[in-house]
């Protein structure tokens, strides 16, 4: 496959693949609008990007843009070892947009800035560098350019329109250092045009192995041939440059190094260093860019090099299984409470799960000026998961064990290497999750842990999970003694969690209800003083008095299921009786039926409702049961999987059950949907059991022999459970589907395992066997479908498909020989 295209035409004038015998009215090779009250969720607003100063004292409230129209996501494009790339302005396809800056206090709330030159200028990133500075990063038809916003003084400035930021990896092209330095990743001044591709091969394309183990996820879009190589060379390459910032905003710029594909730049906390990362040859045709060799430098701020750190050679081979990692020495961070100092981890395991060590990992220091090889800091017992610093007395590392779903916090003195256990529980076990030490940005700029003394005590926030479902909370906990106390926890009739500590007494809180969209709040924790930092309304009023219940019920092993069951406004049971019902679910695998019992969410959150929500149902007469249940618990030595259809049915039947009881859900008028592993689900439930009328299935994969070397959570290869992988397998089965079911799927997804042949195949095979089917291929979308036109006609089609085989079980209601462009 071309590597280069326009992305405008990929299956002809053709959007819809029709099987034969359709009953459509209204099949023709355009994009369908549904219904109004469908078709105005796909504007629903979103809730901003928020970025906070250092200080506390200001919130940049960024507006995100609607979605893109099928013109805009169509623009010509390249895909190179993992990378999808726009090549008009070189950013990465999943680059977000903003369309709007707002600045507020965060302690009274006041609008301090508001962006009103930047019309139809959309904003591609951005970040605080100071107090009262902040920069953004801007698509201008020329590149993404670079504009410096300071609130106070109302002011807007582009900054060396001549530079233009190279965008063609995930995340902000620029690292922030102390005193308004900051180091951007460039396009070379001679890049020059784009190369051309020869239409005469110059030979054939050789790939060979030598006997080694080297299994690979079926990752997509990567390298193929020379020419790829050369494009990947052409984007990804960048120039450093330091540019220093004055608080006035004068700016002066030197230029670091030579051009380079960077994949990492971070400053030293005193300034004084980079720790930079580059991506080197040679390139795989097997695995993502990430993967590829890179060499790992320390330089100073003239882009001279202090020390070559490590040169990790190509990763094509890694052990098998999850917990896989590299050797050598990772994981390269800045001590973040101290000026210079290195730190970074090797597996002690050689970087194999296999090997029974007592532990897995051990982390290395070096202190400025970077002599010698460093020396040995703590041992880890699970495999590394990161670090948070706090000062020369208290850092916390992380570290996680996939094959028993265990957690583990070690507390450790960086000054005298003293460490313990902190925490160790079962990440799956989300009633007995302790949370996370809240953070915030030293002077110069990095993220460190709150903390006071004595004690050291530090403080925690998490999810609260807990029988009445998710009630965050705030706990200061002091980490010698252990001694807890909580501060803050989130009570009905609200959804609550801290976002931010001013300090121990003063937070600012995120609140929502199921009437109310979530709103910041500047809060008082020892009194009842409270201050609105935003304030969004609900973008459907008529919608308000949607309501949410959490739905109880057991499976028939006695493990205790959930699911929020709404109904449509107005609804009475005993005058409308039981409804046709849409369960939308997401199968997630457990290790223990503690955990795989426990709930999620909380009944207080607020019911959004956008395109991808299946909530949005209910305006069309349908009760909706969201996010059900769907554990699969493998216990001991039994793995998840190895009951996987069974248990899939025994979670739908439970659902069922207990909705019927109710007296809102007809058993006779069910249908089921999901989307990627929810379309697996789906897929199977039709499959084997006889529970639903219909089913919709979004981007999934039903072939699992094309992803052999492991899916999901499940490490085994193909050729270790051929039997699980081939029962799993929807397509294996696509003779016992006898209801109908409409497939969903971005042309272009580049998820891996979902390739869009997963659901040509399975629909050619339902066609063959006789089944009532319909395929949908939405020109270049990825996995998640982002165009307006896009979204519009993915709820047209379900819509229509659930009037038919849903609410009228087959026979085409009057309403659907009518036009919908209203």
């Amino acid at each position: 496959m071309r590597r280069l295209r326009t992305r405008l035409s990929v299956f002809g004038a053709s959007l819809v693949w029709l099987c034969s015998g359709t009953v459509w009215a209204q099949d023709a090779p355009k994009y369908q609008t549904p219904p109004k009250v469908l078709a105005d969720f796909v504007t629903a607003p979103s809730f901003p990007g928020v970025l906070e100063n250092a200080d506390g004292t200001k919130l940049a409230l960024m507006e995100r843009s609607s979605s893109p129209s099928i013109a805009e996501l169509s623009q010509p494009e390249v895909r190179l070892a993992g990378l999808r790339i726009r090549t008009g302005n070189t950013t990465n396809v999943y680059t977000r947009y903003y369309k709007g800056l707002t600045v507020v206090d965060s302690k009274t709330g006041t609008e301090i800035f508001k962006s009103n030159t930047l019309t139809n200028t959309p904003i591609v990133g951005g970040s605080w560098i100071r107090e009262n500075q902040m920069l953004l990063a801007v698509d201008r038809e020329e590149g993404i350019t670079r504009v410096l916003v300071q609130p106070d003084n109302q002011s807007m400035n582009e900054l060396d329109a001549q530079f233009r930021l190279n965008m063609a990896q995930r995340g902000t092209p620029w690292s922030t250092g102390p005193d308004g330095k900051v180091v951007f990743m460039t396009i070379p001044a001679d890049r020059g045009e784009m190369p051309e591709e020869s239409p005469v091969p110059a030979g054939p394309i050789i790939q060979e192995t030598g006997g080694q183990k080297a299994a690979a996820r079926t990752y997509q879009d990567m390298l193929s041939s020379p020419y790829d190589e050369e494009l990947f060379d052409y984007f990804l390459v960048s120039q450093l440059q330091l540019v220093t910032i004055s608080k006035k905003g004068k700016t002066t710029t030197t230029a670091l190094g030579k051009p380079g594909i960077y994949s990492g730049v971070s400053f030293s906390p005193d300034g004084k260093y980079l720790l930079v990362e580059q991506v080197v040859r040679p390139y795989s045709y097997l695995v993502p860019y990430y993967r590829f060799p890179t060499r790992t430098e320390i330089w100073d701020l003239e882009g001279n090099v202090v020390k070559v750190l490590h040169e990790q050679p190509l990763l094509e081979v890694l052990p098998k299984g999850y917990g896989s990692a590299y050797s050598g020495p990772r994981n390269y961070t800045w001590r973040a409470d101290a000026p210079a100092t290195l730190y970074w981890v090797q597996a002690l395991d050689g970087g194999d799960p296999a090997v029974e060590v007592d532990h897995r990992d051990r982390m290395y220091g070096m202190e400025a000026p970077f002599e010698g090889d460093g020396e040995a800091v703590v041992d880890i017992p699970y495999r590394y998961a990161g670090v948070i610093w706090g000062d020369d007395k208290t850092a916390l590392v992380y570290s996680s064990w996939w094959q028993t779903r265990m957690s583990h916090t070690l507390v450790f003195s960086p000054k005298s290497g003293d460490s313990r256990e902190l925490f160790h529980y079962n990440y799956q076990d989300r009633y007995n999750n302790p949370g996370t030490p809240e953070t915030h940005r030293n002077e110069a700029g990095k993220s460190v842990m709150t903390m006071s003394y004595p004690g050291p005590v530090v403080y925690l926030t998490g999810s609260g999970a807990s029988e009445e479902g998710d009630r965050p909370f705030l706990r200061k906990m002091n980490i010698t003694s252990g001694e807890t106390e909580e501060l803050f926890r989130s009570q009905a009739p609200y959804y609550e969690f801290v976002y931010s500590m001013a300090d121990e007494n003063t937070v600012m809180i995120s609140r929502e209800s199921p009437s109310q969209p979530r709103n910041l709040i500047r809060k008082s924790l020892n009194s009842d003083r409270e201050v609105a930092l935003t304030n969004f309304e609900h973008p459907f009023p008529d919608l308000v008095e949607l309501k949410k219940q959490v739905v109880e019920y057991e499976r028939n092993d006695g493990i205790t299921l959930s699911g929020d069951l709404y109904l449509p406004p107005g609804y009475d049971k005993d005058r409308d009786g039981p409804l046709p019902t849409f369960i939308w679910a997401y199968p997630r695998e457990f290790k223990t039926a503690a955990s795989a019992g426990q709930k999620s969410g909380s009944p207080y959150q607020f019911n959004r409702l956008d395109a991808w929500s299946p909530v949005v149902w209910v305006t069309r007469g349908y009760a909706v049961l969201n996010n059900a249940a769907m554990p699969i618990l493998g216990e001991g030595e039994e793995e998840p999987n190895d009951s996987f259809r069974s248990q899939l049915v025994a979670n739908a039947e439970a659902a069922i059950d207990a909705l019927a009881e109710m007296g809102v859900t007809d058993r006779e008028r069910v249908a089921v949907g999901g989307h990627s592993y929810g379309a697996f689900m789906t897929a199977n439930l039709l499959a084997h059991s006889d529970l639903f009328v219909t089913g919709i299935a979004r981007s999934g994969a039903y072939n699992r022999t094309l992803t052999p070397f492991g899916f999901q959570s499940e490490s085994r290869y193909y050729w270790d459970a051929p039997e699980i992988y081939n029962g799993m397998s929807p397509f294996m089965h696509a003779d016992k589907v006898n209801e109908p079911i409409l497939l969903i799927h971005g042309a272009e997804d580049n998820n891996s395992g979902t390739f869009p042949i997963q659901s040509q195949r399975y629909f050619a095979a339902l066609k063959g066997l006789g089944a009532t089917a319909r395929l949908v291929m939405l020109p270049n979308e990825m996995h998640g479908y982002s165009a307006a036109e896009s979204r519009l006609h993915m709820l047209w089609e379900m819509d229509r498909w659930l009037e038919m085989y849903l609410k009228n079980k087959g026979e085409a209601p009057e309403s659907m020989n009518d036009s919908d462009d209203d």
